[in-house]
């Protein structure tokens, strides 16, 4: 009987060997691609995550320096401070200001406080503030700050300098709010200083506090909720981290305008990180 059965040609020993090498090379410039494009991603995500949060503590820090009340802001180290404008290195470590009521100070008809003391119906130790509903502000000071803060104080332009201001704890040139009641504020006897149409109200102080990490980095601790005019440093007040991981955190003055650079480092991996970095400038 004849048989119909067909040769049917197989992959040659050597064919096999062609086809597996041409799959090893093709595998491993996918696995190649595949790193590559999971590599990009991590980096494009950790920038992004960085600059965000670099973004929202610089905002956060202009927002709160546009209310500093001029001549407060200060640079401290180690050995001291001095007013921002007048640094003289880079070895300041730490920002802190006064910061004037924002919150109850408003365009409404009847504000917490104007702002304008009128000075025919003024004494000494009483200060007429037309326009004003003093008794507001009280609350959304004790609202915001909390039972600590009781006593404001206000500021007149030009009457008052770094060193008189509770820093150091000369408070000579401070006036310190014992009283109020619907337009008028109690204050200390003011006999023998000038007293100006114009004035700031300020309940607290604020001060940006680098905290070390011990690799290169520090955290940038926000203090507020305290008052130097009553005798108190950053250090009796509340705090709350602004920024992890911080490389660089820079300040300048000059003249009404404050410059600040921050850095943040975000970890890729145990041994890679990025840095972002954001400038601003605040007009006061």
């Amino acid at each position: 009987m004849e048989s119909n059965r067909q040769m049917k040609k197989a992959f040659s020993m050597l064919e096999l060997v062609f086809v597996i090498v041409i799959l090893g090379i093709v595998s491993s410039i996918g696995a190649e691609v595949i790193a590559n494009v999971y590599g990009s991603y991590i980096l494009q995500r950790a920038t992004h995550r960085s600059s965000i949060k670099t973004e929202l503590a610089a905002t956060q820090l202009a927002n709160r320096l546009a209310y500093s009340i001029p001549d407060t802001v200060i640079g401290r180290k180690s050995s001291g401070y001095r007013a921002i404008d007048d640094l003289d290195d880079n070895d300041y470590t730490i920002l802190e200001w006064m910061s004037y009521d924002n919150d109850s100070f408003s365009a409404q008809t009847t504000p917490g406080w104007s702002g304008f003391v009128d000075l025919n119906a003024s004494s000494s130790t009483v200060l007429k503030s037309n326009g004003s509903d003093i008794d507001k502000t009280a609350t959304i000071i004790q609202n915001l700050g909390g039972n600590d803060i009781t006593d404001a104080s206000l500021f007149f332009p030009e009457e008052y300098t770094v060193d008189t201001i509770g820093y150091n704890g000369d408070t000579s040139d401070t006036i310190p709010v014992l009283s109020n009641t619907a337009d008028t504020f109690t204050v200390n006897d003011l006999s023998g200083r000038t007293i100006k149409e114009h004035y700031k109200l300020s309940w607290t102080a604020y001060a940006l506090v680098p905290s070390d990490n011990g690799d290169g980095t520090f955290d940038l601790e926000l203090y507020y909720n305290y008052q130097p005019w009553l005798g108190e440093s950053y250090s009796d007040g509340l705090h709350h981290l602004l920024a992890k991981d911080v490389s660089v955190f820079k300040f300048v003055g000059s003249q009404n305008t404050i410059r600040f650079k921050l850095c943040q480092q975000e970890k890729i991996s145990k041994t890679d990180k990025i840095t972002i970095c954001k400038e601003k400038a605040v007009i006061r």
